[in-house]
C-alpha cells in the first residue's frame, strides 16, 4: 500500500502521478487529521474512511468533486472533523547560500500568523524581518512548509517574494518547501510564484473543530 510520505516524496522528486486509477484513497495523515489531495488527473483522499465509502459519496467521473462542498462537508460529518480550507499547494526546491531577506529568529513570537501555524504544524520556527515574518514548520506527512505575512506598511515591496525565497535557502536536508495559498489571496500567491515556487495541485486539510478555525 503506498502511504502519504511516500507520495509527498514522490511529487518531491518531479515525478508526475500517474493517473489510472483517478482516485486514491489512503489512511490518515493521523488520527485526529485527514486530507483531500487534487493534482493533474489524479485525487487523493487520505482518511479513516474505506474506499467504499469514499466511491458511494462520489460522482465516478468528476475529479473536482472531491474538492466541492458536497464530499468534503460528508467527510466533516463522517469524521467529525472540520476543513481548514481549499489551497493551491505550491512546491520550489532548496537553495544554497543565504536567503535574500535579513532574518532573525523569534521565538515566542505571537503574531497571529505565527499562533495559527503552531495549530497545525510541528517544529514551527517563527523567523522575523524588518516588516514581515516568515514561519517555516513541518506540515502534513512531514513535509517542509512555509508562510509569510507582510505588515500593511511594507507591502508591494517585494518582502513577501524575498521572504518566500528565504524559506528556500533554509532546509537543512536538502528537501522542497511546500506552501499552502489561499486561491483568493492574489498578493501572496504572486510573492510565491515570483520566488520561483510551482503550482502542482490543491489540497484540503480537515482538522478537530477547534484548531480549525482562525
Amino acid at each position: 500500500m503506498t502511504y502519504l510520505p511516500d507520495l509527498i516524496a514522490r511529487l518531491e522528486r518531479g515525478d508526475r502521478l500517474p493517473a489510472d486509477p483517478w482516485l486514491t484513497v489512503l489512511p490518515a495523515p493521523r488520527p485526529d487529521r485527514a486530507a483531500v489531495l487534487a493534482f493533474p488527473g489524479r485525487v487523493v483522499v487520505a482518511a479513516a474512511v474505506t474506499p467504499r465509502w469514499v466511491a458511494a459519496a462520489l460522482p465516478s467521473d468528476d475529479l473536482g468533486a472531491p474538492l466541492n462542498p458536497p464530499f468534503l462537508s460528508a467527510l466533516e460529518a463522517e469524521l467529525g472533523l472540520a476543513v481548514n480550507n481549499v489551497d493551491v499547494l505550491l512546491l520550489a526546491g532548496p537553495l544554497q547560500g543565504d536567503p535574500p531577506e535579513p532574518l532573525r529568529p523569534a521565538p515566542g513570537h505571537d503574531h497571529p500568523r505565527a499562533a495559527r501555524a503552531r495549530r497545525y504544524r510541528d517544529d514551527v520556527e517563527v523567523l522575523q524581518a524588518d516588516g514581515g515574518v516568515l514561519i517555516l514548520g513541518r506540515g502534513l506527512a512531514g513535509r517542509h512548509e512555509a508562510a509569510v505575512e507582510v505588515d500593511p506598511a511594507h507591502r508591494g515591496t517585494g518582502l513577501g517574494r524575498r521572504l518566500a525565497a528565504s524559506a528556500r535557502h533554509l532546509t537543512s536536508d536538502g528537501r522542497p518547501v511546500w506552501a499552502q495559498v489561499a486561491p483568493g489571496n492574489a498578493a501572496s500567491l504572486r510573492a510565491f510564484l515570483a520566488a520561483g515556487y510551482t503550482p502542482v495541485g490543491a489540497e484540503a486539510l480537515l482538522l478537530p473543530p477547534g484548531l480549525a478555525l482562525g
